[in-house]
């Protein structure tokens, strides 16, 4: 069956995919499962009580909940009813909250439960018009959902005409739903996206999907960002079951409890992974500890290209030792998993993928639907350390200065409310500029360098792409995090967040004492050892590129201090206003 908007996907799973655990979701230990009949129900029947509430098409429809098949029935319901869904994160601040229930001029706000609505009560109070607020989850004082479910089974007979008219009249190029982007600087902005963008892009990697109707995803990372949210749609028209997992506490176990085929992550999730993996090698002794390394190591080396019988035994002999027990803690089976949102360390893919955890990147952004490039893994159109080939159906080039450009059908319809922005990234010839930076490898793989906002120059005007050399330092297994800096000064330096899993291990081994971790970066050994890790990466740099005076720091960047974005990416100006008086003292003597 054809899918041109998005609650066609509900006629295509009802004629192709009937199943009981369609979507699924974790709470208090159990599995709560929703069949394709169910999803299909739930959604006309809200769609029903969004008509009955009074709410005119194009109405604005904020939500704010976890991962949860409610989520879907809402999405579904709106798309319906010919509204506009606005899904937003569960962790914004207060003065981005006001500033998007004002600017996104919604009528309705569901919340997961009590904890979102004490969170956003604050500034419901300030608004002089608050819109109506509905809980998913029962919660003392608010309408819920259960009671949207009755209006609508009440007043089915009465707007079902509504809604299948809807289905044949609602164009594939209207607006379906505008998507706040988190971002690392200045105010959200909303993103227009129209039925055709949201399809087009989720068919086009769908299609290269090597998971079916037989199996199973875990899905964890918000719906409410563009990048899961595609992926769901993928799911969907695949008809693969999607289990949502109970916290991000519980990945693993939820892995392992509902044996997934794979799931989707950003970089910063699978390097808490593989931090543990290798963390987990250390608490080894003798012939085991000697093994373990030796399999950890030749993972990391892993390629695709790897196939003569010398490397079929080795891995295989690894895999069987060692990958296998990795498989085993979560749940057994040979995943695929999806990357996206930044850069991701090679290693990190060739050790998953060599333990059959197989990781393809893919690369893009919300005003982009998401997806501009991807590796294939159908047609094993692939190359680590790319984000593979641009989406059938796209174009995509290299401008002069070596940011990315796209045009196509994913481009978005422009800012909410904001036609001069959108001017300033969407030129007349309908190529929409990334603000990345990259370039072409073996002319079909793309590969990003950086944002072009944050390179920067040094004061004898050589240029620092910083992200480049972060993700380089991050190699090490000391170093958890890090920025560089240097703007306008003669140097590049870098701020360092140690890996103390890491440092704790090598401290012992080396009998360095130490009280605490504030204690622990100031020891002369151990900033002799990470100036050793640093100096393995200056060797790969041009000298102007080469990290100086770097300071160690004990602290931790997250979005709920503000140092990352909702998709984990550093917040430079942040972070820069938070260790001004370190950056100074770096750079208090001349270098």
């Amino acid at each position: 069956m054809e899918v041109t908007r998005l609650f066609d996907l509900l006629e295509r799973l009802k004629e192709l995919y009937p199943k009981d655990d369609l979507l699924c979701r974790k709470s208090s230990g159990k599995w709560i499962k929703y069949s394709t009949q169910d999803y299909y129900e739930k959604s006309h029947t809200l769609a029903y009580a969004f008509l009955a509430l009074g709410l005119k098409p194009m109405t604005n429809v904020i939500s704010i909940c976890s991962n949860r098949p409610e989520w879907n029935f809402v999405d579904m319901g709106l798309s319906l009813a010919h509204m506009i869904h606005i899904p937003v994160y569960t962790t914004l601040s207060t003065e981005d909250y006001s500033y998007i229930f004002n600017h996104s001029d919604a009528s309705v706000i569901f919340v997961g439960g009590d904890q979102i609505y004490k969170k956003i009560s604050p500034v419901l109070k300030k608004m002089a018009n608050p819109p109506l607020i509905y809980s998913i989850d029962e919660t003392p004082g608010l309408k819920n959902l259960s009671e949207l479910f009755e209006l609508g089974e009440a007043k089915a007979n009465e707007f079902k005409a509504v809604v299948e008219e809807n289905k044949k009249n609602i164009k594939e190029e209207e607006l379906a739903t505008i998507i706040y982007t988190s971002g690392t600087t200045g105010t959200p902005k909303g993103v227009m996206l129209s039925h055709r963008n949201l399809v087009f892009n989720f068919i086009g990697h769908a299609v290269q999907q090597i998971r079916d109707h037989r199996h199973k995803m875990l899905s964890f990372l918000p719906l409410c960002h563009i990048y899961e949210r595609s992926m769901n749609y993928d799911y969907q028209y695949m008809g693969i079951s999607i289990y949502y997992a109970e916290s991000l506490a519980t990945i693993g176990a939820d892995l392992a409890d509902c044996h997934a085929d794979g799931f989707c992550a950003v970089p910063r999730v699978l390097e808490m992974m593989f931090n543990k993996l290798e963390a987990a090698g250390k608490d080894l002794t003798g012939i085991k500890k000697l093994i373990y390394h030796w399999a950890f190591t030749i993972a990391t080396k892993y390629d695709y290209t790897n196939k003569g019988l010398y490397h079929k035994f080795r891995y295989g002999l690894a895999d069987k030792l060692v990958y296998s027990k990795w498989r085993e803690k979560l749940g057994g089976k040979e995943m695929l998993v999806v990357s996206g949102g930044s850069a991701i360390q090679e290693k990190i893919i060739r050790l998953f993928t060599a333990a059959k955890l197989y990781i393809f990147e893919g690369y893009g952004m919300t005003e982009t639907s998401p997806v501009i490039a991807v590796n294939n893994p159908r047609e094993m159109i692939i190359k680590i350390g790319t984000v593979g080939k641009a989406m059938e159906g796209t174009e995509m080039k290299i401008a002069d200065d070596g940011e990315i450009l796209t045009r196509g059908p994913h481009i978005m319809m422009g800012y909410y409310k904001d036609p001069e922005y959108t001017k300033t990234v969407l030129d007349p010839d309908g190529w929409f500029h990334t603000g990345d930076i990259g370039v072409m490898v073996d002319k079909i793989f793309l590969k990003i360098t950086d944002r072009k906002k944050e390179i920067f120059k040094l004061s004898a005007g050589k240029y620092i792409a910083p992200q480049v050399i972060e993700n380089m330092l991050k190699e090490s297994s000391y170093i958890e995090n890090c920025m560089v800096v240097g703007e306008n000064q003669k140097f590049a330096s870098a701020i360092i967040i140690p890996s103390f899993n890491s440092l704790h291990f090598w401290a012992a081994k080396h009998k360095v004492n130490y009280i605490d971790n504030d204690d622990l970066i100031t020891k002369n050994e151990v900033q002799k050892k990470i100036s050793r890790e640093i100096d393995k990466v200056n060797q790969k740099l041009t000298p102007h590129e080469q990290i100086r005076r770097p300071r160690l720091i004990n602290d931790e960047w997250t979005p709920i201090n503000n140092m990352l974005s909702q998709t984990l990416k550093l917040k430079r100006q942040v972070i820069k206003a938070k260790y001004n008086a370190l950056i100074n003292d770096i750079y208090k003597y001349d270098g």
